[in-house]
């Protein structure tokens, strides 16, 4: 196997280096490192908070510059300004100089305050031309108020009491009509009070009561709707007539509790003209203002969203860099910083080569020093992948990461998990819409990439190879099948014939002794015993393919053993495993596999039951109730006692013999047998005395747990029931293949009667339309129903599948992933 295949067969070799780099181009040297994403740095100073960190200033700048951004984002949102998509090629794009930084950064600032400054600017001309239009529309409602108020029926003579009711003399309330038309005779020096103002139209009833009962009816109220909204909320201009100063004190401490804006409005009408007139001279002044000062916002704001995105991609950029740089020692003595972290051991000489680029580009004198740290630290885990692999790979991490080195449960779920899809879907139709839907977003992938998408478009669009595996291979199994959208294909000549057979007669078809050459015979469709066949068949089927699912699944436990040179766990795990398997299960897949290369119609003997003999098999040993074969008591026998003699060997081995070996290291003067392991690892490393001294510092950190016979023994315990019962269960859970598609198929067949079969009966133009109609009933259905939803749902059981029947057979998943620096990551936060 090359080196290409083993990195993805399993997680590729690293190594954990360590960087000496000048502080004069430290900065530079991270963001190069950060184009290669090749590294990923160790926090070495982890017992240090944040603020105390070398570039803890250069940060606290870059997040200025980001509040500044976030202003400037508001202001777009609120003017409904979009901003400019980022620029393909940005993060690409080296870092800036230190020089250009510092220009941005002042620009930004600059940029935002100006923004921040126009921004508020015209919010107080908002807030005062609110405050106008109020204001006229008061001045309004008071001229309406006293043009239709007449005081003939009021005795002046009655305003020197205190107690005297305003509509003791018949004054109306409300907008009723006044009893009188003299506007002219009413003497505004009287003692009685006046409140003019604006209140939220769902407030006005609630005051207008409050106000009642607070002056115990002593009041006239009027009030006007204002068209239009002021500052979004519709507004009402009322009046208020009243009697005495203690009355009008409560009633407007009431008013102003009800977010009122309240005005002082002049008794004399020819004062509130000149007023009017003045309110309305200075709207038309500030609406000209207001606009010029919005136009002038929004060429600015224009500006600055063909720039936002540019801003903001740089400054991720300069933070992620002085945020990695926060990880690094500095090394007061040499003037450098001192970095560690994991790369790939391929591309050491990758980054020797980088840094050597650099530093010759910056005119340092002083080299970056690189160079590995032999250490028995565990590696993080990195798989490569591509734009095919990456969806497959991503459907395994969700579940766990694969241990370091540990076989990729990604490369055969490249073909296993289409294929366990298409079990359950298998429909030619259904497969070819799922293709060609597939096929569309693979073949404009690259206009699709650079679009905006949400969630739900962006999860079909990353998978959109695994859709394309699916459908192909629901094609596959749909012709197998024999199944179109529910009906049958006539590809070959039947192997049975129907003999002549009037309308209603039950008839038995006859075996020509032509056998289908590819999939299940079209004659079965249609015959009443065809879902007894195959659901037979499938059943079968299912039991098989689960069988060699986990079979396969449990190999790679042995390449994993093999790999890490743990004989114990090959002679302690895999072999009593494979054993207890193949003689259940594997039995029974080759029983199933027997029985259908028998013909029991032509010896005249009725097909065995499998499942009554697998049961009877452990509950009565060496009963056969109808024999399958010649010597199947004796290989039944011997089967069940290979079982129950794997169940100790699991169970007990692996920690017998680890006690064994911690025994045999505590006589050799070792406190465990780990940290003999750990002496022999340290020993058989090639460094020299710096590089010692370096292992034993990096390691000092790990702790090495003492050896626990309890602990292995539950846990051995553990392993080797849940071994024993899974073998049962998660067989049993791969019935779920004929369970899919045997719904999946009549849901089609259902839908199909319902609909299009329903389509031909009449004739003429209400045929068309009825033809019309149903065939878009039929279509929607299928592809909403059978399509998205049925699909979905195998997907999710095929998921299941491998998560827990398949990888629980050899999957640790305790690695962590990789994640070295990179800058393309900064893109999603971005946008």
């Amino acid at each position: 196997m090359s080196v290409g295949e083993e990195h993805i067969f399993r997680s590729a070799p690293m190594a954990l280096i360590q960087i000496y780099v000048a502080s004069e181009v430290c900065r530079e040297i991270v963001g190069e490192l950060a184009q290669l994403e090749t590294v990923q740095f160790r926090d070495l100073n982890d017992t240090q908070t944040s603020f105390q960190r070398t570039f803890i200033t250069e940060i606290r700048r870059l997040e200025a510059a980001k509040r500044g951004l976030n202003t400037l984002m508001k202001q777009l949102e609120v003017a409904a300004v979009p901003a400019a998509p980022l620029p393909d090629a940005i993060l690409e794009q080296p870092l800036l100089p230190p020089s250009e930084v510092d220009d941005l950064l002042a620009e930004i600032e600059a940029v935002a305050a100006k923004i921040t400054e126009l921004a508020n600017s015209r919010t107080t001309m908002e807030h005062r031309r609110d405050y106008l239009l109020e204001k006229r529309q008061v001045l309004r409602a008071c001229e309406q108020f006293y043009s239709g108020t007449s005081v003939a029926d009021l005795d002046p003579a009655s305003f020197d009491k205190d107690n005297v009711p305003l509509l003791e003399a018949g004054l109306y309330r409300g907008n009723e009509d006044p009893l009188v038309e003299d506007t002219e005779a009413f003497n505004f020096n009287v003692r009685t009070s006046l409140l003019a103002g604006t209140i939220p139209r769902t407030k006005y009833l609630a005051f207008e009561r409050i106000a009642w009962r607070v002056s115990r009816g002593n009041l006239y109220m009027t009030h006007f709707p204002i068209e239009q909204p002021v500052s979004g909320v519709y507004m009402d201009s009322f009046v208020c007539y009243t009697h005495g100063d203690a009355t009008l004190a409560k009633i407007r401490r009431l008013a102003e509790s009800m977010d009122t804006h309240l005005f002082d409005v002049d008794g004399d009408s020819e004062l509130r003209k000149i007023e009017l007139d003045t309110t309305n001279a200075q709207l038309t002044e500030i609406f000209k203002v207001l606009d010029s000062a919005t136009a002038h916002l929004g060429v600015e704001l224009e500006l600055v969203a063909n720039q936002l995105t540019t801003w903001q991609a740089m400054l991720a950029k300069e933070s992620l860099v002085y945020q990695t740089l926060n990880m690094f020692s500095y090394d007061a003595h040499r003037r450098s910083l001192i970095a560690e972290g994991w790369v790939p051991r391929d591309k050491i000489g990758l980054i020797q080569a980088t840094l050597a680029r650099v530093a010759e580009r910056e005119g340092v004198r002083t080299p970056s020093v690189v160079h590995e740290i032999q250490t028995t630290r565990s590696p993080p885990t990195y798989h490569r992948t591509n734009k095919f692999t990456a969806a497959f790979q991503a459907i395994v991490d969700v579940y766990g990461i694969a241990s370091y080195q540990e076989v990729n449960a990604a490369l055969p779920a490249i073909v296993t998990f289409p294929f366990m899809f298409a079990i359950m879907f298998g429909d030619v139709g259904h497969a070819i819409i799922l293709s060609l839907a597939a096929l569309s977003l693979v073949l404009r992938e690259n206009t699709i990439a650079k679009m905006r998408r949400d969630e739900i478009f962006d999860m079909a669009f990353s998978g959109r190879y695994v859709l394309l595996l699916m459908g192909l291979f629901s094609l596959f199994t749909g012709v197998v099948y024999n199944d179109v959208f529910s009906k049958s294909m006539t590809i070959f000549s039947s192997g049975w014939k129907w003999p002549e057979h009037a309308a209603g007669e039950t008839v038995s078809a006859s075996f020509t002794g032509h056998t289908y050459p590819f999939g299940i015979d079209w004659a079965w469709h249609g015959a009443e015993n065809n879902l007894l066949f195959t659901n037979s068949y499938k059943m079968k089927m299912s039991i098989l393919m689960g069988f060699l699912h986990m079979t396969y699944s449990l190999v790679f436990q042995l390449v994993n053993a093999l790999h890490f040179d743990s004989w114990v766990d090959v002679v302690g795990n895999f072999i009593p495993s494979v054993l207890f398997m193949q003689s259940i299960f594997g039995y029974l897949a080759a029983t199933i596999l027997y029985k259908w290369s028998v013909d029991w119609i032509g010896q005249n003997k009725p097909a065995p039951g499998l499942l009554d003999m697998l049961i009877n098999m452990f509950l009565s040993p060496g009963t056969i109730e109808q024999q399958l074969y010649p010597g199947q008591k004796f290989v039944q026998g011997l089967l069940v006692l290979v079982a129950l003699v794997c169940v100790p060997w699991l169970l007990l081995f692996k920690p017998l013999y680890l006690r064994r070996l911690n025994t045999s290291a505590q006589r050799q003067g070792y406190s465990s047998m780990q940290e003999q392991q750990h002496e022999n690892q340290l020993f058989a490393l090639e460094e020299d005395a710096d590089e010692e001294m370096i292992i034993q510092d990096a390691h000092s950190e790990d702790a090495h747990e003492k050896f626990e016979f309890s602990e292995v023994m539950i846990h051995q315990v553990i392993h080797t029931i849940e071994f024993c019962l899974n073998c049962v269960s998660h067989t049993a859970s791969y019935l779920r293949l004929w369970a899919l598609s045997l719904a999946h198929n009549q849901l089609s067949s259902v839908l199909w009667d319902m609909t299009i079969q329903n389509a031909f009966g009449p004739t003429g133009a209400k045929g068309v339309v009825t033809v019309v109609c149903l065939f878009a009933m039929w279509f929607v259905g299928t592809v909403v129903v059978l399509v998205c939803m049925e699909g979905t749902s195998a997907m999710l059981h095929s998921l299941r599948l491998h998560w827990v029947e398949a990888m629980s057979k050899h999957f640790e998943g305790e690695g962590v992933a990789f994640q070295p620096l990179e800058f393309k990551s900064l893109q999603s936060q971005i946008e």
